[in-house]
């Protein structure tokens, strides 16, 4: 099997067993029972529930579909990058550029695991949504902040700045140059557009909330 759809189907596979075993670690079906008691009556959490339960298989293709989409957008940024800094290179080496760096992500969930477990062990479903590991938002915290800046405060996190560091360094070895020229690549290029879908979020948090 080629190795850039390898790293994919392992990297979907590890990222919907990661998600299923935090949920369960940390309950969130009763954390949102808890949340939802309080608009919902109890045989109507019941059927949500019993629905939910029914269906909970089909959320395992949702990751894998999540993961193409994010990776494919990501790789045809950095192929325009290069590109445009007169850089041939074939796209499925910047998909494999990007699948192998999406690996890093894999540890939120389980910072966020050892966190609640450990950590903060009285926490309710808001806590578990806003948390970021290692994001600017935890120093900041949410409670007092408003709803639309919460998203850009858990960008800003040292997941994020490892995961442009090793891109920078991969399309260096890429294109034979170096890690500075690589990191100015994705500045020039992935960062924008980064910046690009936080202020989109922004907005749409901003007139729906």
């Amino acid at each position: 099997m080629n190795s850039v759809y390898f790293k994919y189907i392992l990297l979907s596979f590890a990222f919907t067993i990661v998600t299923e075993i935090t949920n369960r670690i940390l309950d969130l079906q009763g954390l949102l029972r808890n949340s939802l008691s309080t608009f919902l009556t109890t045989n109507q959490l019941d059927k949500y529930f019993e629905f939910q339960n029914k269906w909970h298989w089909l959320s395992y293709f949702f990751i894998p579909i999540i993961i193409l989409i994010k990776t494919s957008i990501i790789s045809i940024v950095l192929y325009i990058g290069l590109f445009l800094n007169n850089k041939e290179v074939k796209y499925k080496h910047t998909w494999n550029i990007v699948l192998k760096a999406e690996f890093i992500f894999l540890l939120v969930p389980v910072f966020k695991t050892i966190w609640f477990l450990f950590f903060q062990t009285n926490y309710n479903l808001q806590d578990l949504q806003y948390f970021y590991p290692l994001s600017a938002l935890n120093i900041i915290g949410y409670k007092d902040l408003e709803t639309w800046f919460i998203y850009p405060f858990q960008v800003l996190n040292l997941f994020e700045l490892s995961y442009v560091i090793y891109l920078g360094f991969q399309i260096g070895k890429l294109t034979h140059t170096n890690t500075d020229y690589g990191l100015k690549i994705v500045g020039l290029s992935y960062v924008p557009s980064l910046l690009l879908w936080v202020a989109t979020v922004m907005f749409f948090t901003l007139n729906y909330s």
